[in-house]
């Protein structure tokens, strides 16, 4: 079984309160909008990261991440990637990809808005974290903690921090 911590959006913001709840898991996958090489520094200091660059990440952070990172981990496809839109609402860059070659999990961030919901036509889990930095029209700092478990994804957890200022 894997621990999974699941966050988006940090826009240059890392703080004790999110490394309490990286120590907390075995791997940390981040969705995009880094900001700043010191915060996935901080994480990968703690545990294994992965992640994908995106719309505000400059050239240090697009050197180190992808735009699209896919991979398995124990028996679920995973892709993760910035921008990547809804069920019934894919973003143009991945819809033809998505429906041709579907991953079990559907990982993006960029909206800023926590959902994670099931796209019954192609048979995967999509789930965006929100954000967990403070920057954004966002009220609610959200992150995700799941766990991985052969082929089965469990324990969904959302974690909230009010203290957006």
């Amino acid at each position: 079984m894997t621990k999974i911590l699941l966050l988006s959006d940090t826009h240059s913001y890392i703080d004790k309160d999110i490394l309490k709840y990286v120590k907390q898991v075995d791997e940390v996958w981040h969705a995009g909008d880094i900001g700043d090489i010191k915060v996935t520094d901080a994480i990968k200091a703690l545990k294994p990261l992965r992640g994908v660059y995106g719309n505000i990440d400059k050239a240090e952070i697009r050197s180190e991440f992808p735009e699209n990172n896919r991979f398995i981990c124990e028996n679920v496809d995973v892709w993760i990637t910035h921008i990547g839109g809804y069920p019934n609402a894919y973003n143009v860059r991945v819809r033809e990809t998505i429906k041709e070659n579907p991953p079990r999990l559907f990982i993006c961030g960029h909206s800023h808005i926590l959902k994670v919901m099931p796209d019954k036509k192609l048979n995967l889990i999509h789930m965006n974290p929100g954000a967990v930095g403070k920057h954004g029209f966002h009220k609610t700092r959200t992150m995700l903690r799941f766990t991985i478990d052969g082929n089965k994804i469990d324990n969904l957890e959302v974690i909230e921090f009010n203290n957006r200022y």
